[in-house]
């Protein structure tokens, strides 16, 4: 069996309960020589016996110490004392009579090490590794039985072993002392009553809880290895007010509650709100608990069994943490830049009974003060007429020239259109805002713009006319943030970034468009850091040519008969955000 030294306390009074020799009786066996004895790459610790006997071992601390038990055996003669020699950190051997039946060997140690014991015929062998040789050393080498001071030493570990309670800054295995054990047809009873003496706590039994244990127990935590004896007897351990355990089974132990008196207290909220609170105290509470929580005071008031009180304040302060602030400064960018281009020939053509009016509107020959937005053409062949390129020219064209001459009996009306526009909007914004861990932040830069809006299913009668109503429509830049601080002092941030604006449509029964440019992302950014949450580049090229058929393709004079239009619209938005920790927060109410 491989054993290994921890950072524990191993009672004595647990192991003689686990022995079913400790309560004394005949001795069968004689233990005839204890030695220390190097080996290559290890040192021994020898036990020479004779006859039938058990063995059982533990580990001490403050000091070191490897404590053999040799059951059912008696001292067979005097023996010597150690020499003092630190032999691959062996600092001291004592041995003696423990009980009528129990020969003890404690070994002081320097470190802790991992051992292997093993019992072979008339031997106890326990092993472990050495850097170096050293010399042997044996109790049968001198003369003398050891000093009876010494004998008291080895019987010191029985009433020193039970550790201090765990200190309630610790938590968790790695804290708690570790234990190791064998049990075998154990009552039950000195089951809890060995996990007390070496916990140091106060374990109470059920009058009602029977039952025997056999199990082995290595290096393992004692509060884990007390739990997994339990769940083998189905049982369970609470801890009652002042820290004391109570073992029975689990439906005495639920009964419990409904047996406490309830009791009613106010707990203060410092940082956080209490109804945000309630929900997640209730889920603490019994059955007959309640939680209500008080706006005024900003407290919660818990009604609950005296038992429990305690764990639920310290659940509400384990929560209600200063958190840090975040101060978060962002850029936002916005470009919307529109070239437009226009250049071509339109052409009227036309005599005094026939006439063209898409450019130029001429008055009716037939009906003479009336203009008609129609095109007249006499098939009788005596005229030609309604030669042009095009159907209609674009509004509000930066260069208009016009020019009319008369060819025979014809008016010919030709119209030079260049246009070469710019529109370009620059908007950029810099909001600096700061908040709380985990609370959302907003920011709003614009106006609200009343638009209005005709409902044409309002119409009353034959007289009356749609029904128009003004809304306001919210526009400019709008920016929304939730940090949060990780535990390695970055930032998470969720961000939405919006820009907007109203636009009237070409067609007056549309009314208005939105034009609107936003980005939402989540992040993970380091203190400090600048990020880009958001760039998008939007391009649109329309390119449009109208003319004469065939005369519109000609080189070099094609333009003359021909209209070309180039636009181009390009949007651009880019966002940086650049988040920092201005206040790390106090864990715990101050």
């Amino acid at each position: 069996m491989k054993r290994q030294f921890t950072l524990t306390l191993a009672g004595a009074a647990l192991c003689l309960l686990a022995s079913p020799l400790s309560a004394g009786g005949p001795a069968s066996g004689e233990v005839t020589a204890v030695s220390v004895l190097p080996s290559p790459g290890k040192a021994e610790i020898v036990i020479n016996v004779r006859g039938a006997v058990d063995v059982k071992d533990f580990v001490l601390q403050e000091p070191t110490r490897l404590v053999i038990d040799v059951m059912g055996a008696k001292l067979s003669s005097t023996g010597g004392s150690y020499d003092g020699v630190n032999r691959a950190g062996i600092l001291d051997v004592r041995y003696s009579q423990f009980r009528p039946d129990v020969v003890r060997v404690v070994v002081h140690l320097s470190d802790l090490k991992n051992y292997h014991l093993d019992k072979d015929g008339d031997a106890i062998r326990v092993s472990f590794g050495a850097e170096r040789s050293f010399l042997a050393w044996s109790s049968a080498q001198t003369s003398g039985l050891a000093a009876p001071a010494a004998l008291q030493r080895v019987r010191e570990p029985e009433v020193t072993t039970a550790p201090e309670a765990p200190a309630p800054a610790k938590t968790g295995a790695a804290a708690e002392p570790r234990i190791t054990v064998t049990w075998d047809r154990a009552d039950i009873a000195d089951v809890v009553a060995g996990f007390a003496a070496f916990s140091g706590r106060t374990i109470i039994l059920g009058k009602d809880v029977k039952g025997t244990v056999t199990a082995e127990i290595k290096n393992q935590p004692w509060p884990q290895a007390f739990q997994a004896i339990l769940a083998t007897q189905g049982l369970q351990v609470l801890e009652i007010p002042g820290g004391i355990l109570r073992v029975d089974a689990p439906a005495t132990l639920a009964a419990l509650d409904t047996l406490e008196p309830l009791q009613t207290r106010v707990i203060r909220v410092n940082y956080a709100t209490a109804p945000s609170m309630t929900g997640s105290v209730a889920g603490l509470l019994t059955k007959r608990g309640k939680a209500v929580a008080d706006t005024t005071t900003n407290s919660i008031i818990v009604t609950e069994v005296r038992s429990r009180l305690d764990d639920v304040e310290n659940f509400v302060k384990s929560l209600d943490v200063r958190m840090p602030q975040v101060s978060i400064q962002a850029r936002l960018v916005f470009v919307d830049r529109t070239d437009v281009q226009q250049l071509g020939l339109r052409y009227d053509l036309g005599d005094n009974q026939v006439y063209f009016n898409k450019l130029v509107q001429r008055p009716d020959p037939n009906n003479p003060g009336s203009v008609q937005d129609k095109n007249t053409v006499n098939i009788g062949g005596n005229s030609v007429a309604a030669v042009a390129n095009a159907e209609q020219i674009v509004i509000g064209e930066a260069l208009d020239v016009v020019w009319r001459t008369s060819i025979g009996g014809f008016d010919l009306t030709t119209f030079l259109v260049a246009l070469e526009q710019v529109d370009l909007a620059d908007v950029q914004a810099e909001p600096l805002i700061t908040t709380l861990d985990n609370r959302q932040a907003l920011i709003n830069v614009g106006e609200d713009v009343p638009l209005r809006v005709v409902d044409a299913s309002s119409i009353g009668g034959v007289a009356a006319g749609p029904r128009a109503t003004v809304q306001f429509k919210p526009t400019g830049i709008r920016l929304t943030v939730t940090p949060h601080v990780t535990n390695n002092r970055q930032i998470l941030l969720q961000v939405d970034a919006e820009r907007s604006s109203v636009k009237p449509t070409v067609q007056a029964d549309l009314g208005f468009t939105i034009d609107k440019q936003n980005a939402t992302n989540q992040l993970l950014v380091a203190d400090g850091e600048t990020a880009v949450i958001g760039g998008l580049t939007v391009t649109d090229i329309e390119k449009s040519k109208a003319g004469i058929p065939l005369l519109v393709d000609l080189p070099i004079v094609g333009k003359l008969f021909g209209f070309t239009r180039e636009s181009e619209e390009r949007k651009d938005l880019l966002i940086l955000i650049t988040p920092r920790i201005i206040d790390t927060g106090i864990q715990g109410q101050s």
